[in-house]
This record gives C-alpha cells, structure tokens and sequence, in this order.
C-alpha cells in the first residue's frame, strides 16, 4: 500500500478509535441521567443532541473512509457517495449549529432572575424542539444538492470542469455559477453560527470576568456571598465548558472552512483531494474531541459513567 494512503488511513482510524467510544459514552451518559431523573435540563439536551450529531460525524465518514482505504469494504459508488457526502454534511452542520444553539442558551443562563433575558431563557427551553426542527430543515436543505450531484470517482468520464475532489467520490456541478453558488451558501451557513457564536461566548467571558471581579470586592470588604447577578459553580463551569468547545469550533472549523473557500475558488479541473482529506480531517477533529471536553468538565455525565464503570467491575467480580 501507497505510505501516503497508509498515513490517511491511520489517521481516520485514530479518529474513528478516539471519537465513537466518546460520543457513545457521552450518549450513554445522559441517557442514564434521563432514565432515573425522568428528564433532562435544556442544556443536557443540546449537548446529548450535539454528541449524536459528532457521533454520524465520525461513524459515517471516518469510518467509511478507513474501509475504503484498506480496501476492506467500498461503499464509494454513485449511491454510497451520495449518502456519505449527504449524512456527513449534515450531520457536521448540525454540529456546528448546536454548538451554537448550546452557547446561545449558556449566555441566557448566566443572566439574573427576573430579567428580560431569563424571560427569553424560559421560552428557549420551551420551545427547544421548534429550535431542533428549524436547525435540521435549515442543514438538509442546504445539504440536498450533494444528493444531485454527488458521484463515484470511478466514473470519471462523467467529470466536468467544475467537479470538486472529495477522495473517494467528486461532486461533479453542472457549472461554474452553480458550484460558486453552492460554496457560497455552505459557507454563509458555517460562518454565521460561528461569528453569532464568538459573540455569545464573548459575552459569557465577560459576564465571568465582572463576577469574578464582583466577588472579589465583596471578599475584599469582609461580605459574604456570591454577589448580584451571581451565579452558582456549577453554571459557571458549564459556562467555561460552553466556551471551551466554541474555542475548539473556532480553530479548528475555521481552517476547514478557509480550505473550503479555497477548494471553490480554485479554476482546477479537479481540487486535490490532499484539500479534501484536511478539511474532513479537521471537521472530524472536532466531533472526536468534544466529547472529551464534555465528560471532563460535566458532573453528571462524569458521574453516571464512573457508577456504570463500578457496577460493571462488581459483576465481573461477583461473576
């Protein structure tokens, strides 16, 4: 084999390892919590959604991938492709737009009782499924025309001019207008919940940064308590974690997308499938690495797993 296929093929596989496992064990979690608590807080349900949509991520594409590359199975004709490229697009969207719906309610959560914004809090979690649906409409339909044009790189004699390399498969559009078109509205999609995002967590980060220096003059005068507007731990570390996985967004989607924007503008027969490789890569990057952040810093997932992990090593002993 190829060292170079050799190399992408571990490197997929390295994300399939680390990114299943932890979405599944994130899944499980609150899963768990909903079966004794009977529900669910708004933002455990956000991030439980975010960790199925990380989860078709890296199952989907990933995996796919490493079969192809070992040559273990191919699911890369025209319909396989299709469906990879629909699935992944969607589901990666999703990603992206729940990281978004998760700091748009964080920042709601940090506001003090009675204010207008707690008010925009409650109806936030009343009508999270009306939020659920919109964000799914929004990403199959802009995911859609991969369904059209989508095509197995075995039928290269059905390329155009303006097909884009996706390893595997080509996203083959009928022209420059419409392929311009299409990139310009995936991107508008991916850079909107980022830039909206960033400004919710900036707007977290300040809320603590005023906390922190609130508590600190109310300690500094012999007070006691947590201050107007306060905010328990617990708020102020789903909060952090709120941040963190924006942070991680940021970086890494932000290469992707900037690899995206050069993929559609280059006047190339063919973009390299090398650009396509990396913006996968990246994008997976994510979904495999958020769940980590999100087991570390969340109790009740944290917990749920440990007792799973003690019962099961009580059975093995017993058994």
């Amino acid at each position: 084999m190829d060292s170079e296929l050799l190399a992408r093929g571990i490197l997929y596989l390295s994300l399939a390892v680390a990114g299943i496992p932890g979405n599944i064990a994130v899944i499980y979690g609150f899963l768990m919590a909903l079966h004794q608590d009977r529900r669910l807080l708004t933002a455990d349900s956000i991030v439980l959604h975010l960790a199925l949509a990380n989860l078709l991520v890296v199952a989907v594409r990933c995996v796919l991938e490493v079969f192809a590359t070992f040559e273990i199975v191919n699911v890369f004709d025209d319909t396989g492709c299709k469906a990879v490229i629909f699935v992944y697009r969607t589901a990666r969207s999703l990603s992206i737009w729940l990281t978004f719906v998760l700091s748009a309610y964080q920042s709601l959560s940090i506001a003090p009782p009675g204010s207008r914004w707690a008010t925009a809090r409650d109806l936030f979690s009343q009508f999270l499924w009306l939020i659920f649906l919109v964000v799914w409409m929004i990403n199959i339909s802009i995911s859609s025309p991969s369904i059209i044009f989508a095509t197995g790189a075995k039928n290269t004699s059905k390329l155009l001019q303006n097909s884009i390399n996706v390893q595997f498969c080509f996203v083959n559009f009928p022209s420059v207008i419409v392929k311009d078109a299409n990139g310009a509205v995936q991107t508008v999609r991916d850079v909107v919940p980022m830039a909206l995002m960033t400004t919710a967590s900036l707007i977290i980060l300040l809320f603590l940064y005023r906390h922190s220096r609130q508590v600190r003059a109310i300690r500094g005068s012999g007070g006691g308590g947590a201050g107007p507007g306060g905010g328990s731990s617990s708020e102020r570390r789903a909060a952090i974690t709120v941040v963190t996985l924006v942070m991680l967004y940021v970086v890494l989607y932000g290469v992707d997308n900037g690899l995206w924007v050069y993929t559609i503008m280059v006047k190339q027969t063919m973009s390299s499938a090398l650009i396509s490789d990396l913006r996968i890569f990246f994008s997976s990057l994510y979904a495999a690495m958020s769940p980590v952040v999100i087991i570390v810093s969340n109790k009740k997932v944290n917990k749920d797993l440990r007792c799973a992990s003690e019962e099961k090593m009580t059975m093995a002993v017993k058994g």
